[in-house]
């Protein structure tokens, strides 16, 4: 009898063309059914909670997979990160209920986007992971700007105009900038029941605009109307984008 398990992930996404397997490119998926497979003797698929774009990094990506029943989560978590390589790493391993689906089940799912706005953003050691914007923002106008995304909205202006999504309602719970230690800048937390391709990049961007005082924080409101003449701003780089969470309901637990 298979065991299904959810499995939670940092990686790095800095060589990595995205979560999603892919023709060309490395990608996260791939690694991770490699070895999957290699352990299992068998192929192996793996969903995930979200499919993170080429360079967006993960906290804790929740991913799920189904394993023979001869494996346990301690095993399979030991087994994966002596095999992984070093930008990936599995923070936790836990079974679940058979049907258990990380993408499909989740309630939720939580991101955070990091900005420098110090010179030393620049940095080789940290642009890597972070908008090295390496100028200031304005708070208060952010903080409106962000204001503005709590509730049931359609995100349409925040999207991939060819996005097949069915429909692009999104219900967000928390959207709030906050200070960074040591004078490095500012983090946006967002989190939502679901989020649409390329939408936390389009609005970070577009804020990052308005606390730039090059557009008015107004504007939110007029894209969440989706007013026809207004246009959000270039999305921001894939680099300061991490997957932090994603929420399931309790039942799926077997703990």
């Amino acid at each position: 009898m298979a065991r299904t398990f959810l499995v939670t992930l940092h990686y790095d996404g800095g060589q990595f063309a995205g979560w999603q397997r892919q023709a060309r490119g490395r990608t996260v998926q791939a690694e991770i059914e490699q070895v999957l497979e290699r352990i299992s003797e068998r192929p192996v698929r793996v969903h995930a909670a979200g499919r993170t774009d080429a360079g967006v990094h993960a906290l804790g990506m929740a991913a799920s997979c189904t394993m023979p029943s001869r494996w346990d989560a301690a095993a399979l978590r030991r087994a994966l990160n002596s095999l992984l390589p070093p930008d990936c790493w599995v923070a936790g391993t836990q079974e679940m209920r058979t049907g258990f689906h990380a993408r499909t089940c989740a309630a939720g799912r939580r991101y955070r986007y990091l900005i420098g706005t110090d010179p030393g953003s620049r940095s080789p050691f940290r642009r890597r992971y972070e908008w090295a914007l390496g100028e200031p923002l304005d708070r208060g106008a952010l903080d409106a700007a962000a204001a503005t995304l709590p509730g049931e909205h359609d995100f349409s202006a925040f999207s991939v105009r060819s996005s097949p999504r069915a429909h692009k309602r999104c219900r967000i719970v928390d959207a709030n900038w906050a200070e960074r230690p040591d004078g490095h800048g500012l983090s946006f937390e967002i989190a939502a029941d679901r989020f649409l391709h390329h939408m936390v990049r389009m609005l970070v961007g577009t804020m990052a605009e308005i606390g730039l005082r090059r557009r008015a924080a107004s504007d939110m409101t007029r894209l969440l109307a989706q007013d026809p003449a207004v246009r959000t701003s270039p999305p921001a780089p894939a680099e300061g984008l991490f997957f932090v969470a994603a929420e399931y309901p309790a039942e799926w637990s077997l703990l």
